[in-house]
């Protein structure tokens, strides 16, 4: 057993590893397209339609999230490994020739033959730890209904087995 407070940041990583999650792509602009990948998505509330993501705040994105009115969310779909690989990869251009996107509504960046989109009006950003949870009411959206889910799990992406 741990005493309260001085659990290890890599056992705790090591925990959630564990936890299978879908698979989203969060972007937006700031004086460029910014996007990455999110496995912490979550709907929180189907009156008003709410849902929220985590950010760490040392982010290369953090900066046009926290100062952004709208983020575009992207369930992927299990064909899309490189588009995750991509937004999770620092460094990586990721609106570049590979990626195939374009402005959507209220010019937030959509990518393209996604699982689900959706746009969302940012609502508020709630710093906790070294993260901030941003929750935002989905406004638009949309879904390719012959997708199935990209999946997060044991520090690798996969589809669903049937």
């Amino acid at each position: 057993m741990t005493a309260v407070g001085t659990l290890d940041p890599d056992l705790f990583r090591g925990l959630f590893r564990r936890h299978a999650a879908g698979v989203a792509v969060i972007t937006t602009t700031g004086e460029r397209p910014v996007g990455f990948t999110a496995t912490s998505l979550v709907a929180l509330s189907l009156e008003p339609p709410l849902l929220s993501f985590n950010l760490s705040r040392t982010s290369s994105s953090w900066s046009a999230v926290e100062e952004a009115a709208y983020v575009a969310v992207h369930l992927l779909a299990e064909h899309q490994e490189e588009v995750a690989a991509t937004f999770a990869r620092s460094g990586a251009d990721r609106f570049g020739p590979a990626t195939a996107w374009s402005f959507g509504p209220y010019g937030v960046p959509l990518l393209q033959d996604v699982l689900a989109w959706m746009v969302c009006r940012i609502e508020t950003r709630v710093h906790a730890g070294d993260h901030s949870v941003v929750i935002g009411q989905v406004v638009e959206a949309g879904y390719h209904p012959a997708h199935r889910p990209l999946v997060y799990h044991d520090g690798g992406f996969t589809g669903l087995m049937r």
